[in-house]
């Protein structure tokens, strides 16, 4: 039925397959980046609208140019008498989306517009056949996702979910949370081994590049431990903090001491584990910077850091730039500065994309977390013959980098995208922001500059490339360091996710879990959004 209706585009088996299943259940499609979740949802949106011509289908994504790339997608393969699309956002005053909300068919809307929509009774969903929530991760932390998951299965009359993404979470009780909210009934999981999967996807060569850590580095590094060990020392002594000690435990030590002065305690036992707690997070991320950045970045942390203690913003960075330890590392760290040394992940990128550039690879994205990283990292790039890289990061504030702002607008975003799309430039350096969802292209290389613990971001980033070519994953891991712990820590966690997907759909075929009764409650934070 739906074929008939798709223009210059052909569903695979397995896409079939999981249509199907989508059919008749509610159901989250697990699919890694590029190998066709948004085709499910253009075939499904066809055959509910079949099934229920005089009702609406609603896709919602988690951001306004993920929107956008979604109803270009549908408007570019379904014909266009087929149904009245529109595009909802924010910028539309809410007396129009009200009138666009009633002749439309298919919307395509963030959550949040329609989430305070529908609170402020602007329309309902009760002639809504279908509801497709892409990257369906977020529901668990997006209060806006499951408000509307939740009016909807309230209000309307012929019920049908569809979630979509590349990675669920790696523990059981994240991924129950996913199904309840969206009253998941089946999960349908594809990974680039699976058999049905496998043949329509190109070779993907993984290569780890293990790079020694200098002994230079190592100097920075131990002074910035004994500092950090003297400030987990006195949380301990303050009995603030017990078990294992790390990033996670520190911050959430933070939220309580900071929770317990705002509700108006005097204890100057927390006073002073606050400013040691303070002190131990901030060292901790200059201690990851010099592990797996650039000095360029560290360098920026550490001025950052005295800056705001010449301005006495923070009486807890006072205390850090004026001891000992930190005056010794900032020497040591301008030394290095002086002697032109950075970090040999650099130098190995700096020739891992020589090489490729020389060897005819003419698209390559580079992964990297931190934005000060990204900007150095392009510019040592841009100085290689033949190199053209550009910065893509997100739309928070900007920052003064020396060279520009790196914040970039939705807008830049995509004028990026067309111009990496039709050649512009060869090489894209890009944060978090160009690992989820926004069209890409097709890539020859993807490069980690630094490994993910997080298996979501392993995935969504490998998934760049190897799919209509074959392909290439390269990552860079400094020996000793949090790189190694950070490489198989997403390796573990996603052998976890497969195990949990596999419990759950066993819940879900015995009964266990139950989607519907499950209440999922509006708390201060959704009431806050809405």
């Amino acid at each position: 039925m739906y074929e008939k209706f798709l223009i210059n585009i052909t569903p695979r088996e397995y896409q079939k397959k999981i249509l199907e299943k989508c059919k008749e259940k509610n159901c989250l499609v697990v699919l890694p980046t590029g190998i066709g979740k948004t085709l499910i949802a253009l075939m499904l949106t066809i055959e509910r609208m079949q099934k229920f011509p005089m009702e609406k289908v609603l896709f919602l994504a988690p951001t306004r140019p993920l929107v956008e790339q979604h109803f270009k997608y549908f408007k570019e393969h379904i014909p266009e008498l087929f149904g009245q699309m529109n595009l909802f956002t924010g910028k539309i005053p809410a007396k129009d989306r009200k009138k666009i909300w009633e002749r439309s068919d298919i919307v395509f809307s963030t959550p949040q517009c329609i989430g305070n929509d529908v609170k402020n009774k602007l329309y309902r969903l009760e002639n809504v056949s279908l509801l497709i929530e892409d990257e369906a991760h977020r529901c668990v932390k997006n209060y806006a996702y499951t408000y509307v998951a939740k009016a909807y299965v309230e209000q309307a009359k012929n019920k049908r979910i569809l979630g979509m993404t590349a990675s669920p979470g790696t523990d059981k009780l994240t991924i129950k949370k996913i199904c309840q909210s969206l009253l998941i009934e089946e999960v349908e999981l594809r990974t680039r081994e699976s058999a049905d999967v496998k043949e329509y996807l190109q070779d993907l060569e993984i290569k780890i590049i293990k790079i020694p850590f200098p002994e230079r580095f190592s100097e920075i590094r131990e002074l910035l431990n004994s500092l950090y060990k003297k400030n987990v020392e006195d949380l301990k002594q303050r009995n603030l903090i017990f078990g294992p000690i790390n990033k996670v435990t520190l911050i959430e030590c933070q939220k309580k001491i900071m929770k317990s002065l705002v509700t108006g305690s005097k204890n100057p036992n927390l006073f002073h584990g606050a400013s040691s707690c303070a002190q131990a997070v901030k060292i901790q991320h200059a201690i990851e910077l010099l592990e797996t950045q650039t000095i360029h970045s560290l360098s920026n942390y550490f001025n950052n850091l005295k800056e705001q203690a010449d301005k006495n913003k923070s009486k807890a960075v006072k205390k850090l730039v004026s001891s000992a330890e930190f005056t010794q590392a900032d020497n040591l760290l301008n030394q290095i500065k002086k002697e032109n040394l950075e970090h040999p992940k650099l130098l190995e990128l700096k020739s891992i994309i020589e090489d490729k550039i020389n060897g005819g690879k003419n698209r390559i994205i580079i992964f990297c977390q931190y934005r000060d990283s990204i900007v150095k990292i392009s510019k040592e790039l841009n100085s290689i013959n033949k190199v053209l890289a550009r910065v893509f990061v997100g739309q928070a504030k900007k920052i003064n980098t020396g060279e520009k702002a790196t914040g970039l607008s939705q807008e830049e975003q995509q004028k990026i995208i067309k111009d990496f799309s039709s050649g512009e430039f060869n090489v894209l350096c890009a944060t978090s922001i160009g690992e989820e969802g926004l069209d890409i292209p097709e890539v020859n290389t993807v490069i980690f500059y630094e490994p993910v613990p997080s298996a979501i971001r392993r995935i969504q980033r490998a998934g760049r490339t190897a799919r209509l070519i074959p392909g290439e994953l390269i990552m860079l891991v400094t020996k000793g360091t949090r790189d190694e712990a950070f490489y198989w820590a997403s390796i573990s966690k996603e052998k976890k996710m497969h195990k949990a997907i596999d419990d759950i759909k066993n819940d879900l075929n015995t009964g266990k879990l139950n989607t519907i009764k499950e209440n999922i409650n509006e708390d201060a934070e959704q009431k806050r959004l809405f």
